[in-house]
C-alpha cells in the first residue's frame, strides 16, 4: 500500500498527462489548492456529509443492535433482513434509490403527496441533494449493526444479573454497563466510519455527478474529475495527497479522544 502512496506524493509535484514523460513543478499544485473556490467546497461537502452521517449511522445501528440483541424466535430472519442492503452493490443501490427519489413517480414524493406534505425535487434541488445522499447511505448501517450485535454478545451476562440485583433499571444498566463494555466497538467504528465517508464517492458519481451546483461534489469526486475528465493527474493527486491527511489528521484526533 505504502507504493502507490509514495507515487501519489511524486506525481502531485509534477504536471503528468501519462502519455508524456512527468514535468517537475514543485509546489505549485498546493499553492493552486488554496485558491481553488471548488476544492474548499468540495472540502465542506465531504466534512459535512461526514460530520453527520458518522454519528447518526453510529446511534441508528446500535439501537437496531439493541432491539435485535434478543433471543425470541424468529430474531435471525429480522437480523438478516436488516443486514441484507450492505451486501447490495453500491451502484445498483444507487439506482435504486434514484428512482425513489425521483420527484414526478418516485415512491418517496408519491408518498409525501399522499400525506399532502411538500414533496422537493431531491437530487434536482441544491438545499436537498446532500440530505438525500445521506439517507441513502444510512440505508446500509447492516455491516456496523452486526458488528455492535457482535459486541453486545460478548458482554458477561453476570454483569447484567448483578446490576438487576441492585435495582438497575433499563436506562441504568445501558449507560453503565452495555455503553462502557462496548466502547472499543464504537471507537473503532467512529474511526472506519469516518474514513469511509470521506470516501464518499459511488452515490454522488452515479446519481448527481457532484451537482447540482456542486451541492454534493465531494473531494472523491473531484479528484476523479480532475484526473480522468481534465486529465491533471498532477493536481489529482495533490488532492489525493491532502484527503490522505486530511483523514489521518481525524483518525489521530479520535485516537487522542
Amino acid at each position: 500500500q505504502a507504493g502507490p502512496m509514495l507515487l501519489a506524493l511524486g506525481v502531485s509535484f509534477t504536471d503528468w498527462l501519462l502519455v508524456s514523460s512527468p514535468k517537475w513543478r514543485g509546489l505549485v499544485h498546493y499553492r493552486a489548492l488554496v485558491n481553488d473556490d471548488i476544492f474548499w467546497i468540495a472540502l465542506r461537502n465531504s466534512l459535512y456529509f461526514a460530520a453527520v452521517t458518522v454519528p447518526l449511522g453510529i446511534i441508528i445501528a446500535l439501537g437496531l443492535a439493541l432491539l435485535l440483541n434478543r433471543d425470541w424466535a424468529g430474531m435471525g430472519i429480522f437480523r438478516t433482513v436488516f443486514f441484507m442492503p450492505a451486501l447490495v452493490s453500491g451502484v445498483a443501490l444507487a439506482l435504486v434509490w434514484g428512482w425513489l427519489f425521483n420527484p414526478r413517480f418516485g415512491a418517496i414524493n408519491s408518498l409525501l403527496r399522499a400525506l399532502d406534505l411538500p414533496a422537493p425535487s431531491w437530487l434536482g434541488d441544491p438545499s436537498w441533494a446532500m440530505p438525500a445522499i445521506m439517507l441513502l447511505s444510512l440505508f446500509g448501517i447492516g455491516g456496523t449493526m452486526l458488528i455492535y450485535l457482535a459486541g453486545l454478545q460478548n458482554i458477561p451476562r453476570e454483569l447484567y444479573d448483578a446490576a438487576k440485583l441492585d435495582g438497575a433499571g433499563w436506562w441504568a444498566v445501558t449507560r453503565h454497563v452495555t455503553l462502557p463494555m462496548i466502547s472499543s466497538v464504537t471507537f473503532f467504528l467512529c474511526v472506519v466510519g469516518t474514513i469511509q465517508a470521506l470516501q464518499l464517492f459511488t452515490p454522488t458519481y452515479v446519481l448527481t455527478g457532484g451537482g447540482p451546483r456542486n451541492s454534493t461534489l465531494t473531494l472523491p469526486l473531484y479528484i476523479y474529475q480532475n484526473a480522468f475528465d481534465y486529465q491533471r493527474f498532477g493536481y489529482a493527486s495533490a488532492l489525493t495527497v491532502v484527503l490522505l491527511l486530511l483523514t489521518l489528521a481525524l483518525t489521530l484526533a479520535q485516537l487522542l479522544l
